[in-house]
């Protein structure tokens, strides 16, 4: 017998007592004595030869009660969990060893935190904000203008200067005070004018230069920039290569053949619409489930341990690492590189864990009030499309994954099916204009009234230097 008793001692706390009898501790001390005597060299024996007993005499009968209770404890444990009907949700703690020896077997005790019992307000009938989606004329217009630009042709013009929007090919190197700086030269660099890839006020003084030209461009490095240049002015010594530019194809009936089972334009435009219209209705399917079971979450109500937060926050951190570990960067230098620090990192982690054990609660509270149970002939099925997916054979799969892991997640499914098709859609409360958007709407509305022109304005150096990028 594993269990001697199990009693509730504070919310989601048992103090669990367990037995080992004498002749299963004897068994596991003669497993750890096997385990471990090649490593033992006693004077009158060769190497890992030496009996239990001499080893025992020479070191002390408790030499390897450690290690069979390691041997012992994992089973002895579980099996004390079933017959309490408990499940634990941390590791056991406050071990009490009361008795341990040959003779008597081992009796201890522990403390250990259990899934806690919760309640749930309610799950069926949530609401949740829904948008209501529709595709216009002017995001049609854009989707074929960057069909148009991903089916343009790049030509050389040699005819000109430089216009605005031009690609070039230059050289050029720059120089602070008279001396060439690192990262400030380069040859054969595409630049396309007007693109806002350099430092202001570079890309507009090629403007108007030919090929084969070779000429200054003077700038100031903003503020906000690397140290050892910011502020300072540069000069960029600059050669002309080449001059390109880029050919849309014309929008006609034969284009949009070409981007599909499209017969006209207007057929085009269509399926675009249409295409659209299904992204957005899926996006806004998706943002409203997800709402939906935010909802759920703060209909659970129990006390819930904080340690059930904290390994489900340590499990979210491992597998992310593990992620980016998989593309060959370590997790501390994939957080430099986005600009955030560790402890924002986890405590995002942190209420992602928060949302993750209560849904895992409720989806279980759910399973067990409706009596949900996934068939024999639904397991089959999701084994054949599993099989389908990874190109093995269904009895691979079968020895790969357990019945009960495959029968587990399409009950999950169902029960969050059920939330989500009870859920009622609402539409989303309109936000009231700021006065900062409706001063704006003014200055719309006056700016579509004919009015005189105009004069251009002269860019201001603090408006130039917000740009703040950099020349490569």
């Amino acid at each position: 017998m594993s269990l001697v008793s199990a009693n509730k001692t504070e919310t989601n706390t048992y103090a669990v007592e367990i037995a080992v009898s004498a002749e299963d501790f004897r068994a596991a001390i003669q497993q750890a004595y096997l385990k471990q005597r090649k490593s033992i060299q006693i004077p009158g024996f060769r190497k890992g030869k030496a009996p239990l007993m001499m080893i025992e005499k020479l070191y002390g009968k408790e030499v390897f009660f450690e290690d069979a209770l390691d041997i012992v404890f994992p089973e002895t444990v579980q099996a004390a969990y079933e017959e309490a009907g408990i499940i634990p949700v941390d590791q056991p703690r406050d071990f009490d060893v009361k008795t341990m020896s040959k003779e008597e077997g081992v009796v201890m005790s522990f403390n250990v935190t259990v899934k806690p019992e919760i309640t749930l307000k309610a799950y069926k009938g949530l609401t949740a904000e829904k948008a209501e989606v529709k595709v216009t004329a002017e995001e049609i217009d854009h989707e074929i203008e960057h069909m148009l630009d991903r089916g343009a042709r790049i030509v050389n013009v040699d005819d000109r200067a430089v216009k605005d929007g031009d690609i070039t090919v230059i050289d050029f190197e720059g120089f602070v005070d008279g001396v060439a700086f690192d990262g400030g030269k380069a040859e054969k660099y595409e630049l396309t004018i007007g693109s806002g890839s350099f430092i202001p006020g570079f890309e507009e003084q090629i403007i108007g230069h030919s090929i084969g030209e070779e000429f200054d461009v003077n700038v100031t490095f903003p503020e906000a920039y690397a140290p050892e240049l910011a502020s300072k002015a540069a000069v960029f010594k600059i050669k002309l290569h080449e001059i390109k530019v880029k050919e849309l194809p014309e929008l006609d009936d034969e284009f949009a053949k070409d981007m599909g089972e499209y017969e006209t334009v207007a057929d085009l435009k269509k399926g675009i619409e249409e295409d659209m219209l299904k992204r957005k209705q899926d996006s806004a399917q998706h943002a409203f489930e997800d709402a939906v079971i935010d909802a759920l979450c703060q209909n659970v109500e129990g006390e819930i341990p904080e340690c059930m937060y904290e390994n489900k926050a340590k499990e979210n951190i491992d597998s992310f690492a593990q992620r980016v570990g998989q593309q060959g960067i370590d997790l501390d230098t994939y957080l430099m590189y986005m600009g955030m620090d560790k402890a924002t990192f986890e405590g995002q982690m942190r209420e992602r864990a928060v949302a993750d054990v209560k849904i895992e609660l409720a989806v279980e509270k759910i399973i067990e009030l409706e009596g949900l149970k996934a068939s024999d002939e639904k397991v089959e099925e999701e084994y054949a499309k599993m099989a389908e997916m990874y190109q093995l054979d269904v009895e691979k799969i079968k020895e790969l994954v357990p019945a009960e892991t495959i029968a587990a997640e399409l009950v999950r499914q169902d029960a969050l099916k059920l939330v989500i098709d009870a859920a009622k859609a609402k539409k989303p409360v309109a936000k009231k204009a700021t006065k900062k958007a409706a001063e704006k709407k003014e200055e719309d509305e006056a700016e579509e009234k004919p009015a005189k022109k105009p004069a251009a304005k002269k860019t201001t150096k603090k408006a130039a230097e917000k740009k703040e990028e950099a020349a490569e």
